[in-house]
C-alpha cells in the first residue's frame, strides 16, 4: 500500500476552500499544540476548539491546561474567530477504555484507545453540532503516530457522518513554529503526555515534549 502523505492531502482541501470558510471542530490536546494550527487552520475555517482530555492524570493539571487553552485563543490574533469548548473533566472514561492495558509500552495500544476515546467524542459533538469538518492537534507531535490517528479520525468521521480532515501538523516546520509560537506567548509546555503512565515513561526519559 503506497504512503499517504496527510500534509499533501490537507493542502489540496485547503485550495479547494474558496470566500465562505467552512466550519472546523478541533479537538486540542493543549494550548502549545494548538498555537501553530490555529494559526494556520483559521486562515481557512471558522473554527471551534473542543478540549476533551480524559487522559489527564489529575484534575489540577487538567484545569492548567485548559485555562492556558482558553488564555491562547482570548490573545492569539487569528483571520476567522476562534470558539473554544471545555468539556469537564472525566478521568473514569479513560481509565474504563483503558483497562488492562495499564502496562502497555507508550506509543502501544493504550494509547490507541485514547487516541479513539478523543477522537470519537470530537466526532460526535461535530456531528451533533452540524460542523463542516473536525480533526486533532495531536498530529503536531513528532511522538504521535500520525497514520494512526488519521484512521481512526477517518473511521470516526464515517461512522458519525462528519468529514475528517487529514493532518501532519508537524510537517513543515509546524512542530518547530508551535515551540516558537508557545515561547511567544508564555504557554505551560508540559513535560510528559498528560496521563500518568506517560508521567513516569517521559520523565524518566527526561524529554522535554509538546504534549498529548
Amino acid at each position: 500500500m503506497m504512503k499517504r502523505n496527510y500534509q499533501k492531502e490537507l493542502e489540496g482541501i485547503l485550495e479547494g476552500i474558496l470566500e465562505s470558510p467552512p466550519s472546523l471542530l478541533l479537538h486540542s490536546c493543549c494550548a502549545p499544540c494548538s498555537s501553530y494550527v490555529l494559526e494556520y487552520l483559521s486562515q481557512f475555517f471558522r473554527i471551534t476548539v473542543l478540549f476533551y482530555n480524559p487522559n489527564m492524570d489529575s484534575e489540577e493539571e487538567f484545569l492548567l491546561r485548559s485555562k492556558e487553552q482558553i488564555r491562547l485563543i482570548e490573545e492569539m490574533k487569528t483571520k476567522n474567530v476562534v470558539e473554544c469548548v471545555i468539556v469537564p473533566y472525566e478521568a473514569k472514561a479513560f481509565y474504563d477504555v483503558v483497562k488492562g492495558l495499564e502496562k502497555e509500552p507508550e506509543g502501544g495500544r493504550r494509547c490507541e484507545k485514547c487516541f479513539a476515546l478523543r477522537l470519537r467524542k470530537t466526532a460526535e459533538y461535530a456531528a451533533r453540532n452540524q460542523f463542516d469538518w473536525f480533526t486533532t492537534t495531536l498530529t503536531i507531535s513528532p511522538l504521535k503516530n500520525a497514520p494512526l490517528l488519521n484512521e481512526i479520525g477517518e473511521q470516526m468521521g464515517k461512522e458519525y457522518g462528519v468529514s475528517f480532515l487529514p493532518s501532519d501538523f508537524k510537517k513543515k516546520g509546524g512542530y518547530l513554529r508551535s515551540t516558537q509560537l508557545s515561547r511567544e506567548y508564555g504557554l505551560y509546555r508540559q513535560d510528559y503526555c498528560g496521563c500518568v503512565f506517560s508521567k513516569q515513561t517521559d520523565r524518566e526519559k527526561g524529554r522535554n515534549i509538546l504534549s498529548k
